[in-house]
């Protein structure tokens, strides 16, 4: 049984219209692995660039968190200009300036002007990150199924293309201004290829819709449109799933190597745990799509959350190297479907105006990244760092507390479990 609700037009799709949207599917994908390569080019020279600006560890501390401090002072603005813009056009110009930016961070003659550089970077990267989600939204809806998670796969595989640049370019003695340049143009070129095959702003306004409300009974009971309240409790809600999320992926990246030290894994191994979570990660962003379509985003929530707590939890209370590695992987694959899911239920809120809901979401996730390890680093001073680390579990059960404001797979659907625009 067809779902009524899955296209952004009535009947069939036709041929012309379904060539447009695989076009536009593969844009998005291009755009998502271009932004995870872009920066990854620089991550592994970033000693490189301490070294040759004589930075000291304050100094290099200020370096890396001038990138999120621009994407938090620009991000609230990206709605905005997707509205007035567009989002392709926006995703793709953050594109070519983040990537002009990175170059003049490598080319600048002194630290004050790598902070600003950075600074710029991070400020365009959060605009592009708006841009790329609300785009493959867009192309989302035209589908009538889960698409999003894909799309967050391939900014992984972005990101492993870019540190596999970086480390060929570093094999090969390049210098910073040059490796950069040549990141610059080969990504500003795909992006702009891109941009020729992504929906046009007819089409992207016309599915550009508040989704609709749900049937009486369910977790998402229709409300007042003009009910503010509720939909500042849901945006609250969908705002802790997605901290959550990207406190999850905090633990692989600045606290699963030191951790696993100190439980007598040697060095190599240590680096392990990182791999699990982000591994496993990828695979449930590849799998996520046919998860969600199948069993909903609310589902894959309660799914995720409950394997979130229950992994970290046992890998923290019995304590071992192998427990732990795969307690890092669950947490991995619980949180791979999260934010996805967030991003477009953000964006459909009803009495938000289209992108608003997404940049606010986008932006307070930002925060997370930004005061999770101040946070895991405050209290593993005071009560170790085992003990901090059971704020991941607890991340867990906030994710399970807080799904009934996801989507459930939908009763008149064909199986897809996400809800398009109204007709």
């Amino acid at each position: 049984m067809k779902n009524p609700h899955a296209r952004a037009v009535k009947g069939p799709m036709a041929a012309s219209e379904s060539s447009v949207n695989s076009r536009a599917r593969a844009a998005v994908a291009a755009l998502f692995l271009t932004n995870g390569a872009l920066f990854a080019n620089m991550a592994p020279r970033l000693p490189e660039l301490k070294r040759e600006l004589e930075l000291d560890t304050a100094g290099y501390g200020l370096l890396v968190t001038a990138w999120p401090i621009g994407a938090i002072l620009a991000g609230l603005a990206a709605g905005a200009l997707v509205r007035r813009f567009g989002s392709a056009l926006v995703a793709v110009f953050g594109t070519m300036a983040t990537g002009a930016a990175l170059l003049a961070a490598g080319s600048a003659p002194g630290v004050v002007w790598v902070v600003l550089a950075f600074a710029l970077g991070g400020a365009m990267d959060s605009i592009t990150d708006v841009g790329q989600n609300a785009h493959g939204l867009v192309v989302q809806r035209r589908y009538g199924r889960s698409l999003l998670n894909s799309f967050h796969a391939l900014w992984s595989v972005g990101a492993v293309i870019g540190g596999l640049m970086a480390a060929g370019a570093i094999q090969m003695n390049l210098a910073l201004p040059v490796h950069l340049g040549i990141s610059m143009v080969l990504f500003a070129a795909v992006a702009l290829t891109a941009l020729k095959f992504c929906l046009p702003r007819s089409a992207e306004l016309a599915v550009i819709e508040p989704v609709a409300p749900p049937a009486p009974g369910t977790a998402r009971a229709a409300a007042p449109a003009g009910s503010r309240g509720r939909m500042l409790l849901m945006m609250s809600a969908l705002v802790l799933i997605s901290v959550a999320g990207v406190m999850v992926e905090d633990a692989g990246n600045s606290w699963s190597t030191l951790y696993l030290g100190e439980l007598g894994a040697p060095a190599a191994l240590a680096a392990s745990g990182f791999i699990a979570l982000v591994g496993a990660q990828f695979i449930g962003r590849i799998l996520g799509d046919g998860m969600v379509n199948r069993f909903g985003q609310r589902g894959m929530a309660q799914f995720g959350g409950a394997l979130i707590a229950i992994g970290m939890g046992l890998a923290l209370f019995f304590p071992t190297v192998p427990g732990t590695l795969l307690g890092f992987a669950a947490a991995g694959f619980g949180s791979a479907t999260l934010v996805p899911a967030v991003m477009d239920q953000a964006d459909k809120l009803l009495g938000l105006s289209p992108g608003t809901g997404l940049s606010i979401v986008s932006w307070l996730m930002r925060l997370g990244f930004l005061f999770s390890p101040p946070l895991v680093g405050y209290l593993a001073e005071n009560f170790g760092l085992r003990m901090a680390l059971m704020v991941f579990p607890i991340a867990g059960l906030v994710v399970l507390a807080c799904s009934p404001v996801l989507r459930g797979k939908s009763p008149r659907s064909d199986g897809t479990g996400v809800q398009g625009s109204r007709s």
